[in-house]
């Protein structure tokens, strides 16, 4: 069995709504039935006996070692604890050669599964060891490492409840929620709206404790140690007992609480400076821990900290009594799970000597014995929720405390004997404010019931029935797309909306290239998804992308399908019919918004047919209104779009609009058969995006298809009084299409010039020059810069071969070049005569056009 080309689909694809990892596996001859391999589901189940069945009940059909490593990926993932279901295996026209596709919650987990896997089944094959235990806890620790933690991945479920797409910018906590002009930040539990001098107000513990006791926040007394001596000074001066930590800290680090005596202010001021050189000394006020958390200008949660403690049994000592603590299967040695183990290390040993105690005291039964004085959590604290008792007036307090500093999220230390009662009524206060709260302790608090932190974090980042999605129209087909994408962005922008498109010409920002080349993959509409400028999103969806990634998103306003036809890139990538090339461009479809629409080309079967697979509405658009699907569609009172009497008419029940043809340039007064459709998948695009038929209309009077607008796509020239049409038309459909448009313009004389790209099959090579050889009197055959595959003068040899039977062409020439072969043409032109240069290299062959028209 090998294995190559595995790649990661991130978003919905071919094969599922899923992220999966994608795999080319290809079987010996025996390994097409592990029936033939002796033994071999044995000593696989006794390497991995959780592999579960390898095929439905009821079936004796052969099984290929691909479905093994397939389920065998699938299964190690799930042993390891990742939330993954799907997997599937088909087979490709060529023997023994198999796409193995299996869902993933983490790309590099699902890449080390595969690995793993593969590695099972070699062990199955040859007889070999496999270490299980070290394969699970490979993934598990790599999952951990990767996974969102649970403060950050309850804002993330959140979010996911109410429909808001988000995106993890980093392996960290860095996320984004939402698209564009509506998107939303965070890192961790800190909202992008709260300012950096918040966080360094929040930061200074002793600058902090100012501002609380300006707003009337009850605070204790202290302030920063300049040295031992300094601190000492400073304790006597606020009357012991004190507390002492570093003045910028996090999670509990280097705080020294309850100290009496001089000894042990030594002792904290030294363990304070291990994290920090400036030293804050306040004074301690008895009483509980209390953690209250504040979103926004709300109290959400409360909960009490203990320090880590165990209880005495009269029969274990103290080590082993942590120990058996830390087997609590919600401890864990990070933040990933909801506690952290008790760590048992010089601060538990010193804090047992002060209470008379080491390790191997067997303390009385009852006896309760405290390992640190800090109630952090992330020292192996534990939490009770108390967000039910906490007295009004301490909620105010600690809004008024965020709001004194400036966090939108922020967690409010305060020390006190009750939150049910005021804080001032027990000479209480608030010892510290925190941003970036950690949410564990309410999210699974030890005691009592989890609160829904992270949802008022959502709700206070997106306002109720906000979902932070900006309109995407998707679009594929085999032709038309780049101009239809071009149209419908400019239709959104007349309309007032600020438009992202990407196409295969670069990538636009409201009119502004900010990208070139093929842009039409997924991780061009990711760039523009994450633009903070755009309301709406207009993407050409071609097949390679879809192919290698899937698409960047999980859901899409409006799918445009312009067509089908006869296909193009027939043959690669495993995708060999037209009914495969159907398939995979349907994938826009099946991933529309409930609330979404799919525009669908009625005249062409295949696209008709996906209707089926839209979970939302469906607008068909045909040039002929009475097709049998059209007037079904239109009599249910459903959207149409279709040309009658020279207009472009929209029909949906009662409503009718009509736009004549002549008012949209692009048609050329509807003599364009191809724009016309183009111009019908647009308008029914804009249409469902909810655009006013003011702004349509407007914006198809003023889309001009000239080459600085649509370049390539049917730009007209005038060169000494002949007509030049330049367009990268490049399958036998485009060619058609072409022919059909240029027969209704003038020409006396016709010459097209033609390459052919490498990577279509023979016959859809030949057959575009056997449309030619039928239409133009002189073809000018080039070969360009990239052959893709193709050996020297192969193309030219099949475009040729093209024109044997051809019914008009008379004159037949082969240039080296596309430029020269350009020139050749021009210097052939007569008034009134037409050319069709179909052009590879897009902008180089239109700026060379130009230069020559401009010559003259």
């Amino acid at each position: 069995m090998e294995v190559s080309r595995i790649r990661a689909l991130r978003g919905p694809n071919l094969w599922s709504h899923h992220t999966a990892v994608e795999a080319i596996v290809r079987c010996t001859p025996e390994e097409l039935s592990i029936n033939k391999l002796p033994d071999f589901e044995a000593r696989l189940r006794a390497l991995f006996p959780e592999i579960g069945p390898l095929q439905a009940t009821g079936h004796d059909d052969a099984i290929p070692l691909a479905r093994v490593f397939e389920l065998a990926t699938l299964a190690l993932q799930a042993q390891a604890g990742c939330p993954v279901t799907f997997s599937r295996s088909t087979q490709t026209l060529e023997e023994g050669i198999f796409q193995v596709v299996v869902e993933y919650s983490e790309e590099d987990v699902g890449r080390l599964a595969f690995e793993l896997a593969e590695q099972l089944c070699k062990a199955a094959l040859e007889n070999t060891s496999f270490d299980l235990t070290s394969a699970l806890n490979q993934l598990r620790d790599l999952d951990e490492d990767l996974r969102l933690g649970p403060s950050t991945g309850s804002i993330v479920y959140a979010a996911v409840a109410r429909n808001i797409p988000y995106r993890r910018l980093t392996s960290g906590s860095l996320v984004t929620f939402g698209w564009g002009s509506k998107q939303r930040k965070i890192q961790a539990a800190e909202m992008d709206g709260t300012s950096a001098i918040a966080e360094a107000i929040a930061q200074d513990k002793e600058l902090t404790k100012k501002l609380l006791d300006a707003a009337g926040v009850p605070v204790p007394l202290g302030r920063t140690a300049i040295d031992i001596e300094d601190a000492w000074k400073i304790a006597q001066e606020i009357g012991l007992p004190v507390v002492v930590k570093p003045k910028d800290g996090n999670q509990g680090k280097g705080v020294t609480v309850n100290v009496t005596t001089r000894e042990q202010l030594e002792a904290g001021y030294i363990a304070a400076s291990e994290f920090r050189d400036d030293i804050l000394v306040e004074r301690y006020l008895p009483g509980n821990d209390f953690r209250l958390l504040v979103i926004g200008n709300k109290l959400v949660a409360a909960a009490r900290r203990d320090p880590p403690q165990v209880v005495g049994d009269g029969t274990h000592s103290v080590r082993e009594l942590v120990e058996q603590v830390n087997k609590d299967p919600r401890r864990g040695s990070g933040h990933a799970t909801s506690l952290t183990k008790i760590r048992f290390d010089d601060i538990a040993l010193a804090s047992l000597a002060k209470q008379g105690y080491t390790a191997d005291t067997v303390p009385s039964k009852g006896t309760r014995v405290v390992l640190r004085n800090n109630a952090n959590l992330s020292t192996g604290g534990s939490a009770t929720d108390v967000t039910d008792d906490v007295h009004p007036e301490v909620a105010a307090r600690a809004v008024a405390a965020a709001q004194m500093v400036g966090l939108d999220i922020c967690g409010v230390d305060v020390v006190c004997d009750s939150v049910l009662k005021p804080i001032e009524d027990q000479n209480g206060g608030v010892v510290e404010v925190n941003a970036a709260p950690g949410l564990r302790m309410h999210l699974s608090p030890s005691f009592g019931k989890g609160r829904a932190v992270g949802e008022a974090i959502v709700s206070a980042m997106f306002a109720d029935g906000d979902d932070g999605r900006i309109p995407i129209i998707a679009v594929t087909g085999t032709n038309g797309k780049t101009t239809t994408v071009r149209l419908i962005a400019h239709l959104l922008t007349v309309s007032g909306l600020r438009t992202g498109m990407t196409n295969t010409d670069g990538v636009y920002v409201e009119g502004r290239q900010i990208d070139s080349g093929d842009c039409s993959g997924p991780r061009s509409a990711r760039n523009v998804l994450s633009h903070p400028d755009v309301d709406a999103a207009v993407f050409e969806t071609a097949r390679g992308g879809v192919l290698r990634e899937g698409l960047a998103y999980d859901r899409c306003k409006v799918a445009v399908v312009t067509n089908i036809g006869t296909g193009d890139h027939l043959g690669l990538n495993y995708i060999t019919t037209v009914e495969d090339l159907a398939v995979l461009k349907r994938v826009i479809v099946q991933n529309v918004a409930e609330n979404g629409v799919a525009v669908l080309n009625a005249a062409d079967p295949i696209v008709a047919s996906m209707a089926s697979n839209c979970t939302g509405a469906v607008t068909f658009f045909a040039a002929d209104s009475q097709l049998a699907i059209m007037t079904a569609h239109k009599v249910r009172g459903h959207r149409v779009v279709f040309i009658e009497n020279g207009d472009l008419v929209a029909v949906e029940g009662k409503l009718v609009q009509r736009i004549p043809l002549s008012e949209i340039p692009i048609t050329r007064n509807g003599t364009i058969g191809f724009q016309i459709e183009n111009v019908m998948a647009s308008v029914a695009a804009a249409w469902a995006t909810n655009i006013n038929w003011e702004a349509i209309r407007k914006g198809l009077k003023s889309f001009m298809n000239d080459s600085d607008n649509a370049p390539g796509r049917f730009n007209v020239f005038n060169y000494r009084g002949a007509t030049l049409i330049a367009d990268y038309g490049h399958n036998p459909d485009a060619i058609s299409a072409l022919v059909q448009a240029v027969e209704s313009m003038p020409g006396k004389r016709r010459s097209v010039v033609i390459s052919g790209a490498g990577d279509r099959r023979d016959q859809d090579i030949r057959q575009q020059t056997e449309i030619l050889g039928n239409a133009f009197d002189q073809v000018i055959l080039y070969q360009d810069q990239c052959q893709r595959g193709r050996a020297d003068g192969e193309v030219v040899a099949l475009l040729r071969a093209g024109l044997a039977n051809a019914k008009r062409t008379t004159d037949i020439q082969e240039i080296n070049g596309e430029f020269i072969a350009i020139d050749t043409a021009l210097s052939t032109l007569g008034e009134g005569d037409l050319c069709l240069i179909l052009i590879d290299q897009v902008e180089e062959a239109l700026a060379h056009i130009a230069a020559r028209i401009v010559e003259g």
